[in-house]
């Protein structure tokens, strides 16, 4: 599946008319809400105003927190989840909570699954709630020229009416443009959700990547590293088919690793049928987490334990 890339202007955020923070309880009210309702009650359990003041909370967060988040494992690296709740909920179970757990999310929480607002509430919630042991790194479907057309604002429409569409759509792309773009893991894996380039120098340029972009600029390394992705069989880089950033083939990997002292890439951005595949002698990771989105794809999930000894789970389409 090969999306169409919106250009769009480089167009900074709008700046929320009240700045509150969510205490924890009411952060913990949250997630359980979220958590225990069903579909018809969520927009009567979650406010427009409580949606309003969690991304405010989640934005005062991620702006204490640079371009390139940094945690130790052990802990839980997981891919594209595209707004299907019900199988994050399939992951929670599994892994375990927030609460219990690290994680680290590669982006690409929203568009196309049928509960992006669940979804999305849920995760900037946790983020707010445990901000150094939960990681959530931004997707190209976390940009508003994308997620305007994927389904993301189409929801909000649907569920909360047309008259809020706009300003609940625009609060949350507010937040996403701050969220960072790569995670690294024990200063041994690298993480983002698209992919990489030459132009990768050392790990302090990633530090001070510019934010908040509520769209980054083609050319530009922030949506390289939204949207580039691995080519077998390619020597260097060339221009991407989806229209945005370019493809890199495994010398580019190799190049980067070094450049930047880490031993492994770990991105999302493509679905893979089993859930994860290799590329570059097992140097860079692709790892999809939303099983059922394209046909019977399998969805993964990767543990990191503290000796970075990576395994597997994998969750079958339902």
């Amino acid at each position: 599946m090969v999306e169409e890339f919106y250009f769009g202007e480089e167009t900074p955020p709008t700046e929320p008319v009240r700045r509150e923070t969510l205490s924890n309880a009411r952060l913990d009210m949250i997630i359980d809400r979220v958590l225990r309702t069903t579909f018809t009650e969520f927009t009567t359990i979650i406010s427009t105003d409580d949606i309003r003041q969690l991304c405010e909370t989640t934005t005062n967060v991620l702006k204490t927190q640079s371009s390139l988040v940094e945690i130790q494992p052990p802990l839980v690296v997981c891919g594209d989840i595209h707004g299907q709740f019900s199988d994050l909920k399939r992951i929670f179970a599994v892994e375990g909570l927030p609460s219990d757990k690290k994680y680290m999310f590669l982006g690409d929480i929203v568009d196309r699954g049928r509960q992006n607002l669940e979804t999305a509430v849920l995760l900037l919630a946790y983020k707010a709630r445990y901000p150094d042991k939960f990681m959530l790194l931004r997707g190209n479907h976390e940009t508003s020229n994308i997620n305007k057309n994927y389904g993301f604002y189409g929801e909000i429409a649907r569920r909360y009416g047309p008259q809020h569409a706009q300003p609940i759509w625009t609060i949350f792309n507010d937040t996403f443009a701050w969220l960072p773009y790569l995670g690294l893991i024990g200063k041994k894996f690298l993480c983002m959700h698209g992919g990489i380039a030459l132009a990768m120098q050392s790990l302090q340029q990633l530090r001070q990547l510019r934010r908040p972009l509520t769209e980054p600029p083609n050319p530009s390394l922030e949506l390289d590293i939204l949207w580039a992705d691995p080519q077998p069989g390619l020597r260097g880089q060339r221009p991407s088919p989806r229209g945005a950033s370019h493809q890199f083939g495994e010398d580019v990997v190799a190049t980067v690793c070094q450049q930047l002292g880490v031993d492994m890439i770990i991105r999302a951005h493509q679905c893979i049928p089993s859930g994860t595949e290799y590329f570059a002698s097992n140097r860079l990771l692709t790892i999809f987490s939303a099983p059922g989105y394209v046909g019977r794809n399998s969805g993964a999930t990767m543990r990191v334990d503290a000796n970075f000894v990576c395994s597997f789970n994998f969750f079958p389409a339902v």
